[in-house]
């Protein structure tokens, strides 16, 4: 394994389901990702690609194959030891925000670092808070949120523990153009100043080019995978 490679998957599958209900979601996926890149996985509804989020994530077990994301050894481990791989290796974004709406924008930040019992909790969720622009926004809950100030809560949550990789799925869905269009500025811009390697999931055509390489799937396979020499050039 390459240690300058933050993904190396090799002949990945999921199937779910059983007997003559199951249907083969990822058949064969084989892929690295190096430190630092931003991918963008491209395809439409039904291609396979959150699937791959899922598995590459570990929030869901491959049937067969082999994945290692961050030093960590993913194909052996049970639920439990996902869970505990996932702290501190991976942060991710979701279409939906997903903040636990009984709590303020301060403590849905804090929480991965709660998790992992790290300290000065308070401290470093405030920071992170100010570096996405809602430093006055701390004790606000969800509800009390615009759609991309939530979204901004969310990326300072996924981004707090430094981890070397952020999943990014479909985090512009919820927003219109503009939000949008600022959530992205703000996500890579963090992305830049902290190191982190991002994974973007996304069937939109025109934000999968802002990313330096960008894979296509299509039926659980990769049918593309190219640099984006528009972005290298920057």
């Amino acid at each position: 394994m390459n240690s300058h490679m933050v993904i190396e998957a090799r002949d990945v599958t999921l199937r779910l389901g059983s007997g003559d209900a199951a249907v083969d979601v990822l058949r064969g996926l084989t892929l690295d990702v190096p430190a630092g890149q931003r991918l963008a996985i491209l395809g439409p509804s039904g291609s396979g690609k959150s699937s791959a989020m899922a598995v590459l994530s570990g929030m869901e077990r491959a049937t067969s194959g082999t994945v290692r994301v961050a030093g960590a050894e993913f194909t052996t481990m049970n639920e439990d030891g996902l869970a505990r791989a996932r702290r501190g290796r991976i942060g991710i974004v979701l279409q939906a925000f997903h903040l636990i709406p009984t709590m303020t924008a301060l403590e849905n930040v804090a929480v991965p670092l709660e998790l992992a019992g790290e300290a000065d909790v308070q401290a470093r969720a405030k920071a992170e808070l100010d570096a996405v622009g809602l430093g006055h926004r701390l004790h606000h809950y969800p509800t009390q949120l615009s759609g991309g100030e939530q979204q901004r809560v969310a990326i300072a949550r996924a981004l707090v523990g430094r981890p070397a990789l952020i999943f990014a799925d479909e985090p512009t869905g919820n927003l219109d153009a503009a939000t949008g269009a600022a959530i992205i500025d703000l996500l890579f811009s963090r992305l830049t100043e902290t190191g982190a390697t991002l994974v973007l999931i996304t069937h939109d055509a025109d934000l999968a080019p802002l990313c330096d390489r960008i894979i296509t799937m299509r039926d659980g396979l990769i049918v593309d995978d190219r640099m984006n020499l528009a972005q290298a050039a920057e």
